[in-house]
Order: C-alpha cells, then sequence, then structure tokens
C-alpha cells in the first residue's frame, strides 16, 4: 500500500498516531530514495515536537531492522551477550568488558561506533592498536569469536541502512535528542545484530546526552520495552557521567586504562562498573558459576583480550602511538577537588585531536587528557590536576578555552555527585 509522505508529516504534526502500515511505507521508501531528505527531515521534528506511543515507536524500530539484514549465531555453542553504552567521557568500559564477560563463559558479538564531537568512540581507541582491524565480514566475525569468544567491530553496511541513513539527517536538523528516535535507532542494530541479551548503559549528566535522570530513565525503560518486545532479554542501568569516567580520556590514554584494569588495576570507578556491568550481562544470558572479579585476577580475562586482538589483525604487544606535545595544569589552591566536568573536559580532548567534528575526519591516537585527582580527591596548591596531550601545540589554547571554569578547588569535604549506578531497569 502507497501512502503520501506529506499525509504522513501532517499527522505527527497534529499529533496524530501513526498507524503500522504507515510507519512500514515511510521507512522503506526513504531508504529507496521515494521520500526526500526535506520530508524525513519534517517527520523527524514532528516526531521529537509530538513524540511516539510504544507501538509507534516498536514499529519505526521493527521497520528500521526489516530495511536490511539480521545477524544469525545460532551456529555458536554458547550464549550470547551484548552491551550498548549511550556515550560520555573516558567511557572505555567495552574494551576490558568483552573480554571479561567472554572469559566467563558467554560469547559477545558486540558492533561498535566512531566518536562525534565530546563522546569517545570504541573503535577510535581499538584503532589505536597497529594492525587492528574494524572492518570485518560476518564470516570473519564467526571466525572471530570462536578464536577469542569476542568480537568487537563496526556494523556492516546491510545491517539497518535505514538508520544509517535517518542518523546522518538527525545529526544535521537538530534531531538527534528525539528519544523515540535516539531509542529506535540504537535498538534497531542491536536487536539486528541478533544478540540473545543485552544490557544497556545509559550515562547521566553533563557529558552524556541525556542530562538529567528523568529523561534517561524515560529513555533506558523505552529501550528495554523495544528489546523485550523483539524478544531479547534487555537489562538497562543509568549510571553517571557528571564526572569523567577514570583518569584517561583518548583513544591510546583510554586502551592503556583499560589493559591496566586487565591486568588486575586500574581506576577503581572503571573496575567498578565493568564488574557490575559484566555481572548483568552473565545474568542475562543466563550464565553462573565464575566470578568476573575472579577473571581479572586470574589472567584469563587478559587471555581473552590478546586472542582478541590478535584475531582482528592486532598486535597486543605493540607501542601505542603517545602525543608530541603535553601541558600540565595545576591546583590554583589547597582543598578539595570539588568539581570536574565531564562534558568540558571531553569537549578539551575533542580540540587537542581526540575526536572528530564530522564522522569523516580523522583522529590523532595519542591526544587526550591524563587527570591526576578526581572530584573528592584532596588536592594542594600547585599539584597537577590534568595533563593535556596534543600533536599540534596551536590546538592547546582552544583546549584550555574549554577547560575554563571546568574545575574547582573548594574547602567543602564531600561534592555533590550522583552514584556511579544510579538505577537498574528491566521489562
Amino acid at each position: 500500500m502507497a501512502f503520501d509522505a506529506v499525509e504522513i508529516i501532517s499527522i505527527k504534526r497534529d499529533r496524530g498516531e501513526l498507524s503500522t502500515p504507515q510507519i512500514d511505507w515511510v521507512i522503506d521508501a526513504y531508504t529507496k530514495g521515494e521520500v526526500a531528505d526535506e520530508q524525513m527531515s519534517s517527520l523527524a521534528m514532528a516526531i521529537l515536537l509530538n513524540g511516539m506511543n510504544r507501538r509507534e515507536i516498536a514499529d519505526w524500530t521493527q521497520a528500521m531492522i526489516r530495511s536490511g539484514e539480521r545477524m544469525d549465531w545460532s551456529a555458536l555453542d554458547r550464549p550470547t551477550a551484548d552491551k550498548h553504552s549511550t556515550g560520555g567521557v573516558g567511557d572505555k568500559i567495552t574494551l576490558p568488558l568483552a573480554p571479561l564477560v567472554a572469559a566467563c563463559g558467554a560469547y559477545v558479538p558486540q558492533l561498535s561506533g566512531r566518536g562525534l564531537a565530546h563522546t569517545g568512540g570504541t573503535l577510535d581507541k581499538l584503532e589505536s592498536i597497529p594492525g587492528w582491524r574494524a572492518n570485518l565480514s560476518n564470516d570473519e566475525m564467526l571466525a572471530v569469536i570462536r578464536a577469542s569468544g569476542a568480537v568487537v567491530c563496526a556494523a556492516g553496511t546491510g545491517l539497518a541502512p535505514a538508520d544509517k541513513k535517518l542518523y546522518a539527517l538527525r545529526d544535521v536538523t537538530g534531531t538527534v535528542e528525539s528519544i523515540p528516535l535516539i531509542a529506535s535507532s540504537i535498538m534497531s542494530k542491536k536487536i539486528a545484530e541478533g544478540t540473545g541479551s543485552l544490557v544497556l548503559d545509559v550515562k547521566v549528566g553533563s557529558g552524556a546526552f541525556m542530562k538529567t535522570v528523568d529523561n534517561a530513565r524515560e529513555l533506558a525503560t523505552t529501550m528495554v520495552a523495544l528489546g523485550t518486545d523483539a524478544g531479547v532479554r534487555t537489562v538497562a542501568l543509568l549510571t553517571a557521567m557528571d564526572r569523567p569516567l577514570g583518569l584517561k580520556i583518548g583513544n591510546t590514554l583510554e586502551v592503556e586504562e583499560s589493559v591496566e584494569v586487565l591486568a588486575g588495576g586500574g581506576p577503581s570507578d572503571v573496575i567498578e562498573l565493568t564488574l557490575h556491568l559484566a555481572r548483568e550481562m552473565l545474568a542475562a544470558a543466563g550464565i553462573s558459576g565464575k566470578d568476573p572479579e575472579q577473571a581479572l585476577k586470574d589472567g584469563s580475562a587478559m587471555d581473552a583480550w590478546r586472542r582478541m586482538i590478535t584475531a582482528q589483525g592486532g598486535d597486543p604487544d605493540a607501542l601505542l602511538p603517545h602525543a608530541a606535545e603535553s601541558m600540565t595544569l595545576t591546583a590554583p589552591t589547597s582543598g578539595v577537588l570539588s568539581r570536574l566536568d565531564a562534558y568540558s573536559v571531553g569537549v578539551a580532548a575533542w580540540r587537542l585531536g581526540a575526536g572528530r567534528a564530522r564522522k569523516e575526519d580523522p583522529v590523532s591516537f595519542g591526544a587526550g587528557i591524563t587527570l591526576h585527582a578526581k572530584p573528592g580527591d584532596i588536592v594542594r596548591e600547585g599539584q597537577p590536576l590534568l595533563t593535556l596531550h596534543t600533536d599540534e601545540t596551536a590546538r592547546f589554547d582552544r583546549a584550555l578555552q574549554s577547560l575554563d571554569g571546568a574545575y574547582e578547588v573548594s574547602a567543602a569535604s564531600d561534592p555533590t555527585l550522583l552514584p556511579l549506578v544510579i538505577d537498574r531497569i528491566e521489562a
């Protein structure tokens, strides 16, 4: 059945409800180029302003899934589990988490993305390892996961192509923040990926796309419902992004910190969140037995990491690229570091070269920021707080602009921070 794009736009503009056939048609027609970009832009804006109900979002998601292929892991002899984060500053959790969960008995097929603006991308981080490949065929993905228990790679062009086209449009039309469109974008790819269970890490705070707990909870609840309706065991955690995660922000820097965690060390917040998500993934997959904390201690998670990197062409022993220039900022006075704004730190790392303004931009693997203190730490006047890393000294000025007012040292002993894990949501 053919519909008219203007009619569909008008229904949603006037706060109406789109039928299943109307949604199926508009997604299919847009993917084929029969609905113009300007028409889909208008519909996306109408959805942003007027929302969608649960049935509409589910139909929209399923229509995007049907626009491409669905992956099939039925040949594997163990349950599959995946994790998706909505993105943040210093969020390198996928790197230690995937091999950790694999070491505990699940297969982890994880399709990841690249960074944009102030949020880092898992693929950019891993590509700082010499030889490592993000783009794998389906057969190569299966071979890697059989060899190492986990694979982290880019989504192929055949997976939810409607979403790829629509996301690029949303990015330039001010409609990225629409919760129905965010939820359907994430879940169409994850459901098409074919995983049996999924744990969602929905970030909250200045360094996240969801700035408030209420908005994050709405997004998480919507995504859990979409996964559950599609037959995927789905759980969501709301986690803090009002301060950076860990002590290192950047590509090489975050790989190094991830390896520290796999070696049994690393910052306490990265360890805590990695273990929390690992236990959720194993529970969702129905796997019990090995404790993830033990897998970090006995070296089995590190062994899985080395196998995974090697299977994707990387050298786990190679020297990683580092930035040529550095600058250290010190504490202006003695006291407690009472605030360190995640968004400002993320923008500074981006301006140093760690991220990209457009998808086609290159990144500097060695660029980024090392933190020497976290909120709540006691610091002394002149003590290092942040070290900035870049390959181009001209980038320091703009990075410093973004850090102006980003941190405070005060007499207060207890900064007001979100708990690392704020809430857990399931169907």
